[in-house]
């Protein structure tokens, strides 16, 4: 498994990012992550974020049924397990998020009338959920070798009280944020391709959300090319 640390505060104080000096602490929990885990899938990936960890499979392109099937472009299906039990409104929501980000990245053009299935199995929840099993699916994504204009990281913002800015937060620390917004962050140019907010905020509160996570997400897009490199310069 490949791993990554950040121990480094990240400093947005340059060109035209916003001033968000000493009111954030981006310091981002370690990273694991492990490609082709799984035998059945086209693709599969693991991503550890802390204590949080997502498994997650893909499956297709493949032949689709006729009430889905969609004469221009695949059909992408995300489907979310919790770690007990069925699946809820929550995890319904987290599809939906999931979804709309890789449908933004894959070129589902290529594949006209066919399926594609993104499995994303919960092994353990402690806080940024949502980044993670984004991660988890930008990585299955990659070994199954499906075209896409970009990657794609999820990257989770808590808001607490005192107004401070804490990324990749705990379950703790998001229980006792009064905020949560997580981004999805493209790899070319920094875009947000979705976002996922929750509680009370101000506008200006949410730019500095979205400076904070285009600048983590350079440590995490560092991180993919890292594991990758790693992984293939072994087979080479």
């Amino acid at each position: 498994m490949t791993s990554f640390t950040c121990d480094e505060s990240v400093s947005l104080c340059e060109g035209n990012m916003m001033e968000v000096c000493g009111s954030t602490d981006s310091c981002l929990r370690e990273f694991g992550c492990e490609q082709s885990l799984l035998s059945r899938p086209d693709g599969s990936a693991s991503f550890v974020q802390g204590d949080t960890s997502v498994l997650a499979g893909v499956y297709g392109p493949a032949e689709v049924k006729v009430s889905k099937e969609i004469y221009d472009r695949a059909t992408l299906e995300v489907l979310v397990q919790p770690k007990v039990g069925l699946p809820t409104v929550k995890e319904r929501s987290q599809e939906q998020c999931v979804r709309e980000t890789c449908e933004a990245s894959l070129l589902l053009t290529l594949h006209p009338r066919s399926s594609l299935t993104l499995v994303l199995q919960v092994l353990h929840d402690d806080g940024s959920l949502l980044s993670c099993s984004l991660n988890a699916a930008c990585m299955a994504l990659m070994d199954a070798g499906l075209p896409m204009s970009c990657l794609f990281c999820g990257v989770t913002c808590a808001i607490d009280a005192d107004g401070r800015i804490i990324t990749d937060p705990t379950a703790a620390q998001e229980k006792e944020s009064r905020a949560l917004l997580t981004f999805a962050v493209d790899s070319t140019e920094r875009k947000v391709l979705m976002s996922s907010t929750r509680g009370s905020f101000s506008v200006h509160e949410l730019q500095q959300c979205i400076a904070v996570s285009q600048k983590a997400s350079e440590k995490i897009f560092q991180f993919y090319r890292d594991s990758v490199r790693r992984r293939y310069s072994k087979t080479l």
